[in-house]
Formats: structure tokens, C-alpha cells, sequence
């Protein structure tokens, strides 16, 4: 049994960072230039892989070279995969990065949706948390019903195109809910009330701001750390590792040393499923040093050491 089956795009990413974006019919000098594999729920379960937890994923590359060595990194990461492998090409995104560490993403076509909810065999959701994270709505309602079958937790992370598909069924069915602000204010001002489950927790990345879960009845916030950004790719997938490895209990000892508890000097995080408001501030601690740390560097994913961790938390 794994902890998290990560459900999602697998991509290969080709990252430019540039000081400033040229006016039109002008040019600017590359500061810097990066490949490796992509994909939110690929960042995800190879973040989570990294952190101490077992992860697996699910989803679809193409045929091509680009494919291969995408399912390398994921096998050599130590991510069990369960890959529809496509005819064809594997969606590849350029990322420009400019000075303010803040993206432009352009994205080639490819077979990253060439996956359906009966393509995942029935063992894959013998997991702690099924994470469902930038698909096609009908995939990941389908999935979250499966899941929901096998009692697993079901956690969804629609992405910034929340506003544009109709996610409805999916989140009536989510136990955790990530969202950015402004992904946050599409949901509406009680989405209790008529969108999620009454006992659904929303999880909002508030950039400079830290972190904050809501649910129906409390909030629980956490600041963040101070740190200058890089590069913004994957910051949110790398969040959305730790919290959930944090929710999993399986925190490796040195990175949990490396993230200041927030409860009186005495930890919460291993062993235990978040549930109240002391874990939770945990998780979110460990979610935003993550986050940290994956803003740091150039490319959605970097190790998630505990050194890193202690160069932005200070413990």
C-alpha cells in the first residue's frame, strides 16, 4: 500500500529565465536554461518520494524519446508509476522565467490526458490519499468515485483552470481541497454550502503570505518564510507534497528536525493524521518551507533535503 497516488499530467519541461521579457521585435540575454520532467502530479509524487513517503503515480506520456526519459526519472526518483504510454508525442511546456522568479508557461500538445479512470488498476487505490491534480474534470470525477469506493482520502488540486472546467463532481467528492487565492475565490465565499463536502478542508496558498486551512468551522494560518524567489514552478506542487506528507505521518526524521513546530516545542507531525488545529499548523509549516525551497531553484522540481529545508526555516 502506498501513502499518495498522485492522478495527473506527466510532461517534460524546458525552462528559460530571462531578467525581463523583450519588447516586440527585441531580444534579451538567457540567464539560465534547465530540463527535466514536469507534470503537477509527477512534482508531486517525486517531492513526496524525496520527503520519506511511498508514492506512486498515475498517467500518460508519449511514445517518444521524450516519454522514455521522463519514466526514467520517475523510476530513478523512487515513484511506483502506472503510465499509459500513448502513441505519440509527450506534452512538453516552456517555461519562461523572469526576474521576479514569476512564470509564463507555453505548452506544447502532447499525450499528458491520454489516460482514463479505468486504465488505473484496482491495487493502485489501495493508498492513503488519492491526489487528483490538472486533468480533465470527468477523469478525476471518475477516480475520486473509485476512490471514495476503496474509503481512501481523496484530495484534489484542480489547477489554474478551475474557474473554466467544471470540477463540481469532483470536489462534491474531495476531503482536501489546494487552491491558490485566486483559484480560492472562484470556489465563492461558503463553498460548503453547495460545492464540497460539509467536512471538506480548503487548503489556500497565499503566496509571500504563508498558508491558511479552512474548513466549515475554523481556519488555521501559518506565515510562511521569508525567502527571494527564483523560480515560482512547482512551488505549489512541492506545498502540496509536504502537507500531505505531513497528513501521511511519514516525514523522515531529518526533515522533520529541519521545520520549526508551531505546538509549544513539541512536535506532531510523525505518526499522526492531521485533525486539528496543532497538526495542521505543523503541515503547514513543513508545506510552506517546501514551498520555500522549490522557489529557490530553476525547475519545478528540486531535492527536498533537509539542508535546503534549514536554509529557509533557520532551525
Amino acid at each position: 500500500m502506498t501513502d499518495v497516488l498522485c492522478v495527473g499530467h506527466v510532461n517534460w519541461d524546458v525552462t528559460l529565465r530571462v531578467a525581463e521579457l523583450p519588447a516586440p521585435d527585441g531580444e534579451v540575454q538567457l540567464r539560465g536554461t534547465a530540463e527535466a520532467g514536469g507534470g503537477s502530479a509527477a512534482n508531486v509524487a517525486v517531492n513526496l518520494a524525496g520527503l520519506g513517503g511511498d508514492a506512486a503515480l498515475f498517467g500518460s506520456t508519449g511514445t517518444d524519446e521524450t516519454g522514455e526519459r521522463a519514466r526514467r526519472e520517475l523510476t530513478a526518483s523512487g515513484v511506483e508509476t502506472h503510465l499509459v504510454e500513448a502513441e505519440g508525442a509527450t506534452a512538453v511546456k516552456y517555461l519562461i522565467v523572469d526576474g521576479d522568479g514569476e512564470v509564463m508557461v507555453l505548452s506544447g500538445a502532447g499525450q499528458n490526458e491520454a489516460f482514463r479512470a479505468t486504465d488505473l488498476p484496482a491495487t493502485a487505490l489501495e493508498t492513503g490519499v488519492c491526489h487528483l491534480t490538472n486533468q480533465p474534470p470527468a477523469v478525476a470525477a471518475a477516480v475520486a468515485e473509485r476512490a471514495r469506493a476503496h474509503d481512501t482520502t481523496v484530495s484534489l488540486a484542480p489547477g489554474r483552470r478551475l474557474a473554466e472546467r467544471d470540477f463540481s463532481t469532483a470536489l462534491a467528492s474531495a476531503d482536501l481541497v489546494f487552491v491558490n487565492e485566486r483559484e480560492a475565490a472562484s470556489l465563492g465565499t461558503d463553498p460548503w454550502g453547495d460545492r464540497l463536502r460539509a467536512d471538506a478542508a480548503v487548503i489556500v496558498t497565499l503566496g509571500a503570505e504563508g498558508a491558511a486551512v479552512h474548513t466549515r468551522e475554523w481556519t488555521v494560518t501559518h506565515p510562511g518564510f521569508a525567502t527571494t524567489a527564483l523560480d515560482t514552478t512547482g512551488a505549489g506542487d512541492a506545498f502540496a507534497a509536504g502537507y500531505l506528507a505531513a497528513r501521511r505521518g511519514v516525514v523522515s526524521e531529518s526533515v522533520q528536525a529541519a521545520v520549526p513546530t508551531t505546538a509549544d516545542g513539541e512536535r506532531s507531525l510523525p505518526g499522526t493524521t492531521v485533525g486539528n488545529e496543532t497538526t495542521l499548523g505543523d503541515a503547514l509549516a513543513l508545506a510552506n518551507a517546501c514551498g520555500a525551497v522549490a522557489s529557490r531553484s530553476l525547475g519545478a522540481r528540486v531535492a527536498l533535503s533537509a539542508d535546503r529545508l534549514r536554509a529557509v526555516t533557520g532551525e
